[in-house]
């Protein structure tokens, strides 16, 4: 999928998929936490614990929608717009 087709769907979603935006807000969240940690100029062991678990968490969230959210939304807007032939 091109970048723009992928930006213009991810927008789409943000509007119309209440999943999407919660999955998307917590991803979000977890990646400014890592950001936060990732800025520190070193990391206790409970730390780096921390970002192991956030980074799993963000991956995670990312699979879920990639799988949950997107095929869906994907596959209906293309049988809309005629890109798929029966």
């Amino acid at each position: 999928m091109e970048r723009n087709t992928l930006e213009e769907l991810k927008a789409h979603l943000m509007e119309t998929n209440a999943e999407f935006r919660q999955l998307a807000a917590e991803h979000c969240g977890y990646a400014k936490q890592l950001e936060a940690l990732e800025a520190l100029p070193h990391l206790t062991d409970q730390e780096k614990l921390e970002e192991v678990r956030l980074k799993k968490l963000k991956l995670r969230l990312k699979d879920q929608i990639g799988s949950d959210c997107v095929p869906e939304q994907a596959s209906a807007s293309r049988l809309t717009s005629g890109a798929l032939s029966p």
